[in-house]
């Protein structure tokens, strides 16, 4: 085999990486920009006591975030992509917090009725069928933090617009409050 053709290949089992479960889930594994982490930030509260979910982390950038600034909460990170989770793997090899454990799986399979806190950025019928979810197992007062898509419904207790170049905005729910 020629070196052009493995990398072909190579290149071409990556997209699939990506791709299929692109495909299955209807979300794509997209970062969370810096200015739109940071409005985030912004909107959560100084503490959260108990485990923080992150559903669909993509390339792991928003699941490291969250790590750090509560070093005491486990961080729980679901990815069903291969190729991003495997990049999010190595990012936390590298240098990433003890508290952080990425899954390879599908969040609709893991159970959620010990979250303080949910984080997702998940286009509409991805929320849609996520909704029932959420409101069957989260605990009241759990705080639900959706980056740039509303949850169909739900009333945000707090909502902000990023200085990033689309204007993302950021909605911030609290089960029971919804």
């Amino acid at each position: 085999m020629t070196l052009e053709i493995a990398v072909l290949i190579a290149v071409l089992a990556a997209i699939a990486l990506v791709f299929i479960p692109t495909l299955t889930t209807g979300a794509s594994p997209l970062p969370t920009s810096a200015a739109v982490r940071e409005t985030m930030m912004e909107l959560l509260p100084p503490e959260i006591d108990g485990p923080i979910y992150e559903l669909g982390a993509g390339w792991g950038g928003l699941a490291l975030a969250l790590a750090r600034r509560y070093p005491l909460s486990p961080v729980v990170a679901f990815e069903v992509s291969p190729l991003p989770w495997a990049f999010s793997r190595l990012r936390q090899f590298f240098g990433g917090p003890g508290n952080l454990t990425f899954i390879l799986g599908d969040f609709h399979r893991a159970d959620l009725g010990d979250a303080a806190m949910v984080a997702c950025y998940l286009p509409p019928p991805a929320i849609d069928r996520l909704k029932p979810k959420l409101a069957a197992e989260l605990p009241t007062g759990a705080l639900v933090l959706s980056n740039t898509f509303q949850i169909r419904d739900w009333r945000p207790v707090d909502e902000k617009t990023a200085a990033d170049a689309h204007l993302s905005r950021v909605y911030l729910y609290r089960v029971g409050e919804s």
